[in-house]
């Protein structure tokens, strides 16, 4: 299999070494995934927008998402990366690793959390109790379009990773 590595800001173009600077600054470094995204042309600014764009999730629940995401596709860089964002954002390890198994003790988030894993296993058939007890926690229709949206994205850069193998650039996920 070819060999991929993670491209230096002299390598790609002027719009993303300009987003390189702007990661740099914001986070101290550029994330290899990111950098990756940055052999597209357009698609790092792009990625960007769609990944910063206003949902009706809050932070925590977007962090159970991703986090539960990548569990399910396996992909060791998401799941490393957002075990640090979840920690930012008020999740335990204890909590964080009730999510990586696909469930939380809070209710709500554990409805958003078995259907997140869900949609990502069957592919969007998901599981009608589980949709039902989605809504019962007392989310909405525009809860439930931000959850595919936000499975979308994640599966997006689980997908990348997995089939680059980019070096994970955070403290590597333990194994379940």
């Amino acid at each position: 299999m070819t060999t991929f590595t993670v491209p230096t800001r002299e390598q790609v173009s002027e719009n993303n070494q300009v987003i390189f600077d702007n990661l740099q600054k914001a986070l101290g470094f550029v994330p290899n995934l990111y950098a990756t995204i940055g052999y597209s042309k357009n698609g790092l600014e792009r990625f960007l927008a769609y990944q910063n764009a206003k949902t009706s999730l809050t932070n925590k629940e977007k962090e159970a998402v991703n986090l539960v995401v990548s569990q399910v596709n396996g992909c060791v860089y998401c799941q490393s990366a957002h075990l640090v964002l979840g920690k930012m954002n008020g999740f335990s390890d204890e909590q964080l690793l009730d999510i990586r198994k696909g469930k939380a003790t809070d209710s709500k988030l554990n409805s958003l959390v078995q259907l997140a894993a869900e949609i990502t296993k069957t592919r969007g058939y998901a599981n009608p109790n589980l949709v039902n007890e989605f809504f019962a926690n007392g989310y909405t229709n525009e809860n439930l379009v931000d959850l595919i949206l936000q499975v979308s994205d994640k599966t997006a850069m689980n997908y990348l990773h997995n089939l680059t193998q980019i070096t994970v650039d955070f403290p590597l996920a333990p194994a379940l």
